[in-house]
């Protein structure tokens, strides 16, 4: 099978862990190595990746400039792409033996710049806050702030992925038989200008969207979007919490669900779902067990 993995962002750097390289290194090395079975096993396999941890960081760093030199927030997730895709290369190489060729490949994704969600920011981005100084930091930043759990983190638009300009060159490497590492933190927002040329905007586009859209135009059998939960709940956060272990698209988006963790999975996972396609979701560690239906919350007609 072609298989297209997405890890979260939050799967690469976990909660409450310090935001250095070697931490993330170390959380790449341990993801490798269950992608790297996958392979093993047979299936041939692209990769993508969040970076709403990391593009915040840098927009703190960034933050110590003066206003007029800060960087905009595509540059920033071309930067994060780089930084991401690079550790993954080179774990994943390790950890094939370098049998198999690997390649990272920064993309830019088109969204429309007349998208509402430019509007209503909803993509949490950087690290976690108490309220107070979440408020504080919003303040001196003109960040727009939201609740994300017990915490609170800013939050940037979120467009919709309409096109990948840059499938025909993954096309070209899947053909070639290298496992491809591409669209991290949903891929660069780009616009299309009235000659046509493309130019980056402010955004962060929701990986997991853009995951699906790649999936979908590079014919994938199957879509795992891998996190730190162990799959979808029915009344998460309550005593009734449970988690589901089958869905079809129309359940899946019948679901009430948060705007800004669980539900951008789940909606891209039933849209990219029709006949002999599947999308598993659930935790990194249990990658292999997800796409045998053995573990996770399968999405399948």
């Amino acid at each position: 099978m072609l298989v297209v993995a997405a890890l979260g962002g939050n799967a690469l750097l976990k909660r409450g862990e310090p935001m250095t390289a070697n931490t993330q290194r170390a959380n790449v090395r341990r993801a490798t190595t269950v992608l790297a079975q996958i392979v093993r096993d047979g299936h041939h396999l692209v990769l993508t990746h969040g970076n709403g941890p990391q593009v915040g960081l840098l927009a703190l760093q960034g933050a110590a400039y003066r206003p007029e030199e800060e960087y905009p927030l595509d540059v920033l997730g071309a930067e994060t792409e780089g930084m991401i895709g690079y550790m993954i290369e080179q774990e994943l190489e390790n950890a094939l033996n370098h049998e198999l060729p690997v390649a990272a490949l920064l993309t830019q994704v088109v969204v429309d710049k007349k998208d509402p969600a430019f509007a209503r920011p909803t993509k949490f981005v950087g690290p976690v806050y108490d309220k107070e100084e979440a408020e504080e930091k919003a303040d001196k930043g003109h960040w727009s702030i939201a609740q994300d759990g017990n915490k609170w983190r800013r939050v940037v638009p979120s467009p919709k992925p309409v096109e990948i300009p840059d499938i025909p060159v993954i096309q070209l490497l899947l053909k070639h038989g290298v496992i491809v590492i591409c669209t991290g933190g949903g891929g660069i927002p780009v616009v299309y200008q009235k000659d046509g040329s493309l130019t980056g905007i402010e955004a962060v586009i929701d990986k997991d969207a853009a995951s699906a859209l790649l999936a979908k135009e590079i014919g994938a059998d199957a879509l795992l979007l891998l996190t730190d939960v162990d799959g979808v709940y029915r009344d998460f956060g309550t005593p009734d919490a449970c988690r589901i272990d089958r869905l079809s698209p129309d359940e899946a988006r019948a679901l009430s669900l948060p705007d800004g963790s669980m539900a951008p999975k789940v909606t891209a996972a039933a849209d990219f779902v029709t006949a002999g396609r599947m999308a598993g979701i659930g935790r990194l560690e249990d990658a292999g067990q997800i796409l045998k239906g053995q573990a996770g919350t399968r999405i399948s007609l």
